[in-house]
């Protein structure tokens, strides 16, 4: 039991400093760049609007808390799609796969992009449009690697690769996401989450995009010629956010796994607003899942900065069908919304494969 408390003592004591360490400024708001590592393309966890860091596991996990990757039974594939801000054309599709590694360790590959929709080309001396389109190209690779100890205590790392282009210009990065979770209780009523995402270096855009051809300034012999002319892009920081979750379920019948857990989040974001939220999901037969989730701004700023797109309501439904009797292996559907204000919402699809 000591050996416990001095567990659950220990990653308290990271949180309280990383929490002191990583205080945001939500004046700075707008200020970083690559905010699509914000985005969450996954049903289960947007049903809860993200809050669930200390409970996450499988694939999903890549996205908000590395270190839950290891908790699944063997194998996972899932495929996913965010219709984001309905009536704005915006989606973003995720791909992941993670495996189990020997007893303890899993390894996983999150594969994500963003759809603009098509948007008109426009220049100086064509408002109205040249009749053509582009859509600029926003992709994110990560290999993430978990590793869990007895049960109770895993922990992540993840490495994001970041590519933002259009036809010519185009920006590259790295990200770099760490986590932990904690486990206890008779039936691992007890969970406690913590992650820290998209730490990296700058970014910085750069192509043949940002170079003009202008007449010489000082021509010599009077001669007037063209030259070509750089533009220095200013780079930008990534959108870095630290959560720290925590769970606890309570069991209505433990042979059948019927249980309802109950979470709460807090969200510190560097570049904005920080945020709290609580949440709950209702497993019935290890088949339904039932979620929701409210969060809400926490803090003030001394600029006249709104909310955050994402605060109230969230929702979702999981079902899970398997696929052989007395097996792990499984198929399940993800749904969920998020209210956002304004636009019409966001509508989050998922599949997934246990095996």
């Amino acid at each position: 039991m000591r050996k416990i408390f001095y567990k659950i003592g220990g990653v308290f004591v990271i949180g309280l400093m990383a929490v002191a360490g990583f205080a945001g400024n939500p004046d700075r708001q707008g200020e970083a760049g690559a905010n699509e590592l914000l985005i969450n393309p996954w049903a289960r966890s947007a049903g809860l609007h993200t809050l669930n860091t200390a409970s996450i596991q499988g694939v999903e996990a890549m996205r908000l808390n590395i270190a839950g990757l290891s908790r699944m039974v063997k194998g996972e594939f899932a495929v996913s799609n965010c219709m984001l801000y309905r009536g704005t054309g915006l989606s973003m599709n995720e791909l992941g796969f993670g495996t189990k590694m020997g007893k303890n360790g899993a390894f996983g590959v999150s594969l994500a992009s963003m759809s603009f929709g098509k948007i008109p080309v426009t220049t100086v001396n064509q408002p109205e449009g040249t009749g053509e389109n582009f859509s600029p190209n926003f992709f994110h690779i990560g290999f993430g690697y978990s590793y869990l100890y007895d049960n109770k205590i895993s922990v992540g790392l993840l490495v994001r690769g970041i590519s933002e282009s259009i036809s010519s210009v185009s920006a590259f990065g790295f990200a770099i996401d760490a986590g932990v979770q904690y486990v206890s209780g008779p039936q691992d009523n007890f969970r406690l989450g913590i992650s820290l995402r998209n730490t990296g270096s700058p970014m910085i855009f750069g192509g043949q995009g940002l170079s003009v051809a202008n007449s010489n300034t000082d021509p010599a012999g009077g001669t007037t010629y063209n030259l070509t002319y750089d533009q220095r892009a200013e780079d930008f920081e990534l959108p870095s956010v630290l959560n720290i979750g925590v769970s606890y379920d309570t069991y209505f019948n433990v042979e059948k796994k019927d249980f309802i857990r109950i979470l709460a989040n807090f969200t510190s974001n560097a570049f904005s607003k920080d945020q709290l939220g609580i949440g709950a999901e209702f497993f019935f037969r290890e088949r339904i899942i039932l979620r929701g989730a409210y969060k809400v701004n926490y803090g003030k700023s001394s600029a006249s900065i709104g909310d955050e797109i994402y605060t109230g309501l969230a929702g979702g439904i999981s079902l899970i069908f398997p696929t052989r009797k007395d097996s792990s292996n499984a198929f399940g559907i993800d749904y969920a919304y998020r209210a956002t204000n304004p636009f019409q919402g966001t509508h989050n699809l998922a599949v997934r494969f246990m095996f």
